[in-house]
């Protein structure tokens, strides 16, 4: 992975499941189609939109195969690695690096907050477990630890491996421009997260691409195609037609992903097994619809939201 290849669109892919929570292989390999099909330029496994902390270590491993198999040589695979411990980080790099991947992504041990030490030593073990390109995964919310852009310098600086960043702490703008700041040439590249809702203002800062959730893949692709094409007038109408998905997503979170993947006949059903969230009622799921009738010019006909 390079300056080239770290570029656009790398959708996380949701992990779908049966009605009974069990984790659905037909239908995680559907969504891949429905993402390469989009045209995305990498997928992300195991990352915190695959619901990744409720997955047992061998469900971890089971999902990151079916993916890279299925995106291998067509577009960057990228395997999750985050935990709460190095060893166990280390140990999915490891597997990561066996099945083939692309690249890792890890955030700083999860589940309790990680002093500047830990930090290090986590990031430390992980690139010595595996050569593989790193994606250091910088991110606010539970279970995350803030990093400072000095921080992310120093490991980008330190070890071999770790050139690239996914940035998505408070401010991601600001942070990128900071960041490329201090680290110069030896950065190869950073990318966004928040769903996308931040990609116009990271822009300018110098981002090369973002990360967001994979129901919306394929207009996150025409607003990225867009944008690559200097057409800057296409991508604001195209991101005023993403925007009001990206803010239903964040109301509804997971179950809004896998509605909108059901709706479009990517999965079968609609299950999640992170907490915390509400189930779509049938009056949001009308407003879903609505909002998806406002970007369907940018959506693959191939999957489409209403029958015909």
């Amino acid at each position: 992975m390079d300056r080239n290849t770290f570029r656009g669109i790398f959708v996380i892919v949701t992990t779908p499941f049966t009605e009974d929570l069990a984790i659905d292989e037909d239908g995680l390999r559907s969504t891949l189609r429905f993402c390469l099909d989009s045209g995305v330029h990498g997928v992300v496994s195991t990352a915190n939109a695959s619901e990744v902390g409720y997955l047992s270590d061998a469900e971890r491993r089971r999902v990151a195969e079916i993916v890279v198999e299925e995106a291998k040589g067509r577009a960057q695979t990228v395997v999750g690695v985050s935990a709460n411990h190095w060893r166990m980080s280390a140990g999915f790099a490891d597997h990561a690096g066996a099945i083939g991947a692309d690249a890792i992504m890890a955030m700083p041990p999860t589940f309790h907050p990680a002093n500047r030490a830990e930090i290090k030593a986590h990031y430390q073990a992980i690139s010595a477990a595996s050569d593989l390109p790193l994606i250091l995964q910088n991110a606010i919310g539970l279970g995350a630890t803030v990093m400072s852009a000095e921080l992310l310098v120093e490991l980008v600086n330190e070890l071999p491996n770790a050139r690239f960043i996914k940035e998505e702490t408070a401010y991601p703008a600001q942070m990128t421009g900071e960041v490329k700041a201090l680290a110069g040439d030896r950065l190869i590249g950073v990318m966004g997260g928040r769903a996308g809702k931040t990609l116009m203002e990271e822009l300018p800062h110098g981002i090369c691409g973002t990360m967001p959730a994979c129901e919306f893949a394929d207009v996150h692709v025409a607003l990225w195609t867009a944008i690559e094409a200097g057409d800057m007038a296409l991508a604001r109408t195209i991101f005023r037609c993403l925007l009001p998905l990206l803010d239903y997503e964040a109301t509804y979170g997971i179950p809004l992903c896998k509605e909108v993947e059901k709706a479009r006949g990517i999965i079968a059903g609609a299950h999640w097994r992170q907490t915390g969230y509400r189930a779509l009622d049938d009056h949001a799921r009308a407003e879903m619809l609505t909002l998806l009738d406002g970007a369907v010019e940018y959506m693959n006909p191939k999957y489409p939201h209403r029958p015909a």
